[in-house]
């Protein structure tokens, strides 16, 4: 079995992300991307101690990088950005997850 630190990479932080854990009590990861649906739900369990009654994953591939060289950049490799995996976890009724620390 796998460190959950290895699975769970980082939470996604957006406003998109923010409203959706206030609204729906949904959180956002960037997981492994061989890491599959029950080890994701396993590790978010491990970690904060919470019930997960759900997961969903999306794969995206990386985006070509771009030349801003014009003519200069004639035999220039374009490169790509590392693609990455997410996952949406929904959480049992009544728990949540604190990922700011206040005061």
């Amino acid at each position: 079995m796998r460190d959950a630190h290895d699975i769970i990479i980082a939470p996604v932080v957006t406003e998109k992300t923010t409203g959706q854990i206030e609204e729906r009590n949904v959180y956002t990861f960037l997981v492994a991307k061989d890491a599959n649906k029950i080890e994701i739900g396993q590790a978010v369990e491990r970690l904060w101690d919470v019930s997960v009654s759900g997961v969903r994953t999306m794969r995206y591939g990386g985006k070509a990088g771009r030349s801003f060289l014009g003519r200069m950049a004639k035999n220039f490799s374009k490169g790509r950005r590392p693609g990455y995996k997410k996952a949406v976890v929904h959480l049992a009724e009544g728990d949540h997850i604190e990922f700011y620390e206040v005061g």
